[in-house]
């Protein structure tokens, strides 16, 4: 297996990039990893800068693992590449480089990646778990179903029982997505039992907390959930740190993991920053406490980290740190203290 260290010049053309790391993962098989020393991710989407959440994420998953004497692969989500602004991903890599994140393998670009997801989407075909699905995603929203509480519809198994001259028929008017077809809610084997190591023991049931769910898009793209699941696989990510927002989507992943025989991952998820108000969490649409600006308002990625940190509380003075400063002090349990007070909202006093 090759290693790549990020050593990549500055905001370089993303051909450049994908250069430094064409042979990193290709295997469709997964990756047997070391258990005494972790392998984590930063898993970004390029959909624009970085803001103060994503830089959140990126430093505690990289705390994760280097206490640990871990290593880490910078994967970019660019599942569908229509919708990342130019430039978006040498900013983001550049950005990860100013904060002193550094990276062992990679970067691996999702984008390039379709025909080792559509093997294992083909596998779930074969084993007769999925069907094709011609419902449109105003449809899904306009019907009166409940919503998961990632604000998703919970599918309600409207094409689980096409026939065959059905799927014919519909077929000549749109494009199929295919969707993952899961146990009933009475068959224990739907529901999903696991630890998160913020948010402590989770219990799921499929059937009733998301429905049958997307495998590949009517695009053709790969649906999040088994492309994310495929990749920590192969690439051997045994520590998967992200946002909270995420930790519904474990119990579909670690189901998919089970299907597909992959190894299941530790799993920590964080608490939000929200917007001052706390109303709502940060955004790249809206622009908040884009990175931009903050590189141009502290100037030295120490004062931003330093700060952050103790808005977070783990550390008990906003004093300037480096990343590698802070490993040194990193605690899981001052995490978990403040991750029980809720989410964290930004006040406008973090930039004066």
């Amino acid at each position: 297996m090759s290693v790549f260290v990020a050593r990549l010049p500055t905001c370089k053309p993303r051909t450049a990039i994908i250069a430094h790391a064409r042979n990193v993962i290709s295997s469709p098989e997964p990756r047997k990893t070391m258990p005494q020393a972790p392998h984590g991710r930063f898993a970004p989407t390029p959909s624009g800068r970085m803001h103060l959440g994503n830089v959140w994420c990126a430093l505690i998953a990289w705390l994760a693992v280097r206490t640990e004497g871990g290593t880490l692969t910078l994967r970019i989500e660019d599942l569908d590449p229509r919708k990342t602004p130019a430039g978006a991903t040498e900013a983001l890599i550049d950005d990860l480089r100013w904060l002193g994140l550094d990276w062992d393998e990679g970067p691996v670009f999702q984008s390039e990646r379709a025909a080792i997801y559509e093997q294992y989407a083909a596998r779930l075909e074969r084993m007769g778990l999925t069907y094709p699905c011609f419902c449109s995603r105003a449809e899904l929203h306009a019907a009166q179903a409940p919503h998961a509480s990632d604000g998703t519809p919970i599918y309600a198994g409207t094409c689980r029982t096409l026939t065959d001259e059905q799927v014919r028929e519909r077929s000549r008017m749109r494009p199929a997505a295919l969707r993952l077809r899961v146990p009933e809610a009475a068959d224990p084997a739907g529901t999903i039992q696991f630890t998160d190591e913020v948010y402590g023991d989770q219990l799921e049931c499929l059937a009733q907390e998301c429905g049958d769910f997307l495998v590949r898009r009517s695009d053709g793209v790969h649906a999040y959930q088994l492309a994310v699941t495929v990749d920590d696989a192969l690439m051997g990510v045994d520590y998967v740190v992200r946002g909270r927002d995420l930790l519904p989507s474990c119990a579909r992943q670690i189901y998919l993991q089970r299907l597909l025989g992959f190894d299941q991952p530790r799993y920590a998820h964080l608490p939000m920053l929200m917007a001052p108000d706390g109303t709502r969490r940060l955004s790249k649409r809206e622009r908040d406490c884009d990175l931009g600006f903050m590189r141009d308002h502290f100037g030295m990625p120490e004062v931003l980290i330093g700060r952050l940190a103790h808005l977070t509380g783990l550390v008990d003075a906003p004093e300037p740190l480096s990343a590698r400063e802070l490993a040194t002090v990193f605690s899981w349990d001052r995490l978990r203290a403040t991750a029980d007070k809720g989410d964290i909202a930004v006040p406008g006093s973090f930039f004066c």
